[in-house]
């Protein structure tokens, strides 16, 4: 098969797993480039753009609705987007050559991996459990919550812009924790409005040292836009209990080979 076509495909698949279950884009998508045979760090910066634009449609529709914290989503990328660019900083001018540095993605994507796979397994009995217990997360006064969720940010920064996943499930699993009595559709909406600007900053980064491949990120958005399209009007129809441990199947079994 042309790789054009296969691209375009796997753009189509992993839209379409979004739209359904929403999570899985770049916890998919770059694992499915390296199979590809895409480097490790063309893969990262690729994924990153990729996904900033297709979010951003998400950004309205939850916006429109209300969704949106928009100050906890400012506190979020006061942490995330110096992170982001720090990290950039000693990608460029750390004086790594290129296959160090596709080394130590290649293994911080599967641990990375590995943890979605767990957040996405126990994300419900973690929000269930931050509702019913006095923990100490739900004991910080105000004051301590923002410093706890600039510091989520940064390390989200960080994970983000080396690997490019773990915006959505972890950043959602990190901000059920510290904000158990918001609504969960809020938090969603929260997390993914605060992803855009994450993967923007650090896409552009990447495009930065050459780590974008502009032909591979436009045929990746010509599948997945009806893939999103399509998974987003099927998802009230599938069994969501079936399909999210099956895709932390998936991820689970890539991290783990990525690891060892």
């Amino acid at each position: 098969m042309d790789f054009q076509y296969a691209f375009i495909i796997a753009g189509l698949v992993v839209g379409f797993v979004v739209g359904l279950t929403g999570v899985g884009g770049g916890s998919l998508m770059t694992p499915i480039l390296l199979h590809f045979g895409i480097t490790p760090t063309a893969a990262v910066g690729t994924d990153l753009l990729y996904a900033a634009i297709t979010k951003a449609g998400g950004v309205h529709v939850h916006h429109k609705k209300r969704n949106i914290d928009w100050r906890l989503t400012g506190w979020l990328a006061l942490g995330s987007v110096p992170a982001a660019l720090l990290t950039l900083g000693v990608l460029r001018y750390g004086g790594f050559d290129t296959s160090s540095v596709d080394a130590f993605i290649k293994v911080t994507l599967g641990y990375a991996l590995v943890l979605t796979a767990l957040a996405i397994v126990f994300k419900q009995k973690l929000l269930e459990y931050s509702h019913r217990n006095d923990v100490w997360l739900t004991r910080m006064n105000p004051r301590q919550q923002i410093i706890a969720t600039v510091v989520t940010g940064l390390v989200l920064g960080a994970v983000v812009t080396i690997t490019s996943i773990g915006a959505g499930a972890l950043g959602t699993v990190a901000l059920f924790l510290l904000y158990p009595l918001l609504p969960t559709v809020r938090l969603v909406g929260t997390e993914i409005a605060h992803a855009v600007p994450l993967t923007l900053v650090a896409g552009l980064g990447h495009a930065g040292l050459g780590n974008v491949d502009w032909h591979l990120l436009i045929n990746l958005l010509i599948g997945s836009l009806p893939g999103i399209y399509l998974g987003s009007h099927l998802a009230n129809r599938v069994a969501d209990h079936y399909l999210r441990p099956a895709l932390a199947a998936m991820l689970l079994f890539v991290g783990v080979k990525l690891v060892v």
